[in-house]
């Protein structure tokens, strides 16, 4: 508690910071903010004409773009929280080394300053549901508690992630190549539906998983996320989040040393 009463009152560092990292993002950048929607719109676009003309992939009935696209969006969220996040204290070492502030401010920022990129995203896959005449229901409202878990899930990482590389650099070489992975070990490209039931409680331990797989229930069938996925999502990104808090804020001290 004293760490988040500390934290709290630098509130205002922390929102300009998070300010800085969306305009240093998109400076002299030659399409800005688009580049937010361009990401996933060119992803799901190069993954429609892979599985839904070569290798076709059972929707349930959903177009392959908004299907692809439902995915990729909170994706796309959660994959730059961490690669910019992720380094954040090692790329801002000049500061670290030379005034107080709550490290955490670094990455909580970062964090911050990808979800600016998730409404835009957004209302383009708003008007996909225009397109392809699906109508959101009452159920919808399901994507606020999904946002907050994947929130919390994006923080627990990057808080860990990131002090792990303060120790050891070349955890930064790896951070690709994981996200990749862990891509592949979510539902963005296929349905949830097409792992064994044998397996699901299993596959499910992998956070998002369950929130990939609510927000398309929520949003394209009209349904309840699977409530023992998300309660399990959830239960493993709160522990994540207290064990990244803690290891953060014990490795703190030897910040500035080590960087």
């Amino acid at each position: 508690m004293k760490h988040l009463r500390n934290l709290y009152r630098y509130r205002d560092l922390l929102w300009l910071w998070t300010w800085r990292e969306v305009q240093v993002r998109y400076k002299q950048s030659l399409l800005g903010v688009a580049w937010a929607i361009l990401q996933p719109l060119a992803l799901t676009v190069v993954f429609s004409v892979v599985f839904s003309r070569l290798v076709r992939v059972d929707t349930g009935g959903i177009p392959y773009p908004l299907f692809a696209y439902a995915a990729l969006v909170p994706w796309t969220f959660f994959a730059t929280s961490l690669s910019f996040g992720i380094p954040s204290l090692v790329s801002n070492m000049n500061l670290v080394t030379k005034i107080y502030f709550p490290r955490e401010i670094l990455p909580l920022a970062s964090v911050g300053a990808a979800f600016v990129d998730f409404p835009m995203s957004a209302i383009v896959f708003v008007g996909m549901m225009l397109v392809y005449h699906v109508t959101p229901t009452v159920m919808s409202l399901w994507v606020i508690p999904l946002l907050v878990l994947q929130i919390v899930l994006s923080l627990a990482v990057t808080l860990a992630g990131s002090a792990v590389l303060v120790f050891f650099r070349d955890v930064r070489f790896v951070i690709p190549l994981l996200t990749q992975i862990w891509m592949y070990a979510t539902p963005v490209i296929y349905p949830a539906t097409l792992v064994p039931e044998r397996w699901r409680t299993l596959y499910f331990l992998n956070p998002m998983a369950g929130v990939v797989d609510g927000y398309r229930r929520a949003l394209l069938l009209g349904q309840a996320p699977l409530l023992e996925s998300i309660a399990l999502s959830a239960a493993v990104s709160i522990v994540l989040l207290a064990v990244g808090y803690t290891v953060f804020k014990r490795a703190e001290p030897t910040f500035a040393d080590l960087i």
